[in-house]
């Protein structure tokens, strides 16, 4: 072979080891960061297949169950009669939200001890977005807005159409 040939085979061979070894850790780094959405009750029955995979699970977190040491906690989630037992060791402190009867979601692994071992954790207050009260503004806040007037269009018995208007006023009763 010549030299020139020689060369080619070399960059060839070295492109290949590189692009294999990118494609590998494509591919370990997609298998590690994709978690499964499960339920309590999924959870319990996945059997050992659980201990294998990383997991996302949700639930209400039982009050009195909260247990904190700085960014360590300790909590139980309950899901339709089921508990899980969950401890926390994220970097970060549970937010605000994480509270007794709160939703959380807990990112982690569940370990053989059966307890769910989470590195990442996400809560939201259920009172904060429960459904719109009937005459209450969409923030929650008192209007200070001046009274409306609306205009509806009635049809009387004639068949005839007439402009009734009325006076609506912005008040949220405490």
């Amino acid at each position: 072979m010549s030299g020139q040939a020689n060369t080619y085979l070399k960059f060839g061979g070295a492109t290949a080891v590189i692009i294999l070894l990118l494609g590998y850790l494509a591919y370990t780094g997609v298998q590690d960061s994709k978690s499964y959405y499960v339920t309590i009750k999924e959870l319990r029955g996945m059997g050992d297949s659980a201990y294998t995979k990383r997991l996302r699970v949700a639930g209400n977190v039982q009050p009195g169950s909260i247990k904190r040491a700085g960014t360590h906690v300790q909590f139980v989630l309950m899901e339709e009669n089921q508990t899980l037992a969950v401890d926390y060791t994220g970097t970060e402190a549970p937010p605000d939200t994480f509270k007794d009867e709160s939703q959380a979601l807990a990112d982690g692994r569940f370990d053989r001890d059966g307890v769910f071992h989470a590195k990442g954790l996400q809560a939201k207050c259920a009172s904060k977005y429960a459904p719109q009260q009937p005459g209450a503004p969409a923030n929650g806040m008192q209007s200070t807005a001046p009274a409306k007037s609306v205009t509806r269009v009635e049809q009387n018995s004639s068949g005839s159409s007439a402009d009734v208007t009325n006076s609506v006023a912005n008040s949220v009763a405490n």
